[in-house]
């Protein structure tokens, strides 16, 4: 069984990207990206993530965009998607969960939230959490 989960968190801002790393690079291996085009490409490559936190609002490819392409693919589309924006408009965090969004947070965020959602997620998708595999 493998032991590290994989998360792939996409953000154009390089502080939120170190926030992700620095607090979950002894719980989970992370891939940091500044694009998303940058991710989907690993992807093909065939390097899945177990879960991808993405920020809404990026440039080339936005969040809204990156929801759409990820679960309208074959490939991609049954890996958790978390979404972070500092738009805390109710429109669009109806919009983004309606698009096949898992969870929608907004920042600033906590760490130790954003990390109980993603054992949330899952324990849904039948993989045991963090807690679990490491006691």
């Amino acid at each position: 069984m493998k032991s590290r989960y994989k998360i792939f968190a996409i953000d154009d801002e390089p502080s939120v990207l170190l926030i992700i790393q620095h607090y979950f690079k002894g719980k989970f291996e992370v891939n940091v990206f500044n694009k998303p085009a940058d991710a989907v490409a690993t992807m093909h490559e065939g390097n899945l993530p177990d879960i991808i936190i993405c920020d809404l609002n990026m440039p080339e490819i936005s969040g809204t965009e990156f929801v759409e392409l990820i679960r309208s693919s074959g490939f991609f589309s049954a890996i958790p998607l978390i979404v972070l924006s500092a738009t805390d408009s109710s429109e669009k965090k109806i919009d983004i969960l309606n698009l096949g969004a898992d969870d929608f947070m907004v920042k600033p965020f906590n760490p130790k939230e954003l990390e109980a959602r993603i054992n949330s997620i899952l324990r849904r998708t039948g993989k045991p959490s963090f807690q679990t595999l490491n006691g």
